[in-house]
């Protein structure tokens, strides 16, 4: 399992020092949110996308996926009644699988909770449809890509739509695709599923359910910074012979980003060696 760190959280460095920073820190990768890039990161060319590649390699550090794919440009949603709008964001999102791919990422996570909200006076059905035919529309590209894209089931606080593991399964199996799957965050499923990390991992991984783990607390802090306990989920994970990446993604920067950072990777790194011991 690589660690990867959500690079948002040290977005103030220029990219070739946050390569460095989570390098030396023992990360083995970065996962990359579009919107710290550029403004139009969908419209990136080819020198950029060599550049970001190249301060990686350089680095000795994987760029392992994207996420929060829809902050940028403003104006997106998967949900929105005006098919113009949701013709732009399957651009853009169409874009990012290519730009994910060209980065040497292996999925996309697509959260982005404001670009998924219910139109006044819509129904939670209708817009829960049109949310499905935008995943159902990039699905080809992604398997050709040979990338996963993964629907982030996120906390009735952020979102209306595709709250639970549950919910999202339900969206990625009435696709069908081999290439659109669902993945856990931790926080997220912290406020919003009944069941423990560990007890969703037990159920969700022998179906097939979950391609990727994003890790933080349900108080949106780094991994080990609350209530939340990892090891449990950690030990599952291996159990289950989970081939994927693990990302930290707090959202709530104790005592500042690169501190964050530090901790986080101390503490998982030091759960996932007692693992190996035992």
């Amino acid at each position: 399992m690589r660690i990867a760190l959500c690079n948002e959280v040290i977005a103030p460095m220029p990219f070739p020092a946050q390569c460095d920073y989570a390098a030396k820190l023992g990360y083995d990768g970065l996962e990359l949110a579009p919107y710290t890039l550029s403004d139009e990161p969908h419209r990136m060319g080819a020198a950029r996308i060599a550049a970001l590649r190249s301060a990686a390699d350089d680095a000795g550090i994987a760029v392992t996926g994207l996420h929060w794919l829809l902050v940028k440009p403003p104006g997106l949603s998967i949900s929105a009644r005006d098919e113009a709008v949701r013709r732009r964001t399957v651009e853009v999102m169409r874009s990012l699988i290519d730009l994910c791919a060209e980065l040497g990422g292996r999925y996309l996570v697509h959260g982005s909770p404001q670009q998924r909200r219910i139109d006044p006076g819509d129904t939670r059905d209708a817009a829960l449809a049109r949310a499905r035919d935008c995943f159902a529309s990039i699905a080809e590209q992604a398997e050709q890509r040979g990338v996963l894209y993964c629907i982030e089931a996120l906390a009735p606080q952020a979102t209306p739509l595709i709250n639970t593991l549950e919910e999202a399964a339900a969206m990625v199996g009435s696709i069908g695709s081999p290439a659109v799957r669902s993945m856990l965050d931790c926080s997220a499923a912290g406020r919003a599923e009944r069941e423990p990390l560990a007890a969703l991992a037990e159920r969700w991984l022998p179906r097939g359910v979950i391609a990727h783990v994003q890790l933080n607390d349900r108080n949106r802090r780094g991994p080990g910074q609350g209530e939340q306990r990892f090891a449990p989920l950690l030990a599952a994970l291996k159990r289950h012979r989970y081939a994927g990446d693990l990302a930290v993604e707090p959202f709530d920067y104790v005592p500042d980003g690169p501190g964050a950072a530090a901790r986080a990777i101390g503490y998982i790194r030091g759960i996932m060696e007692g693992l190996e011991a035992g």
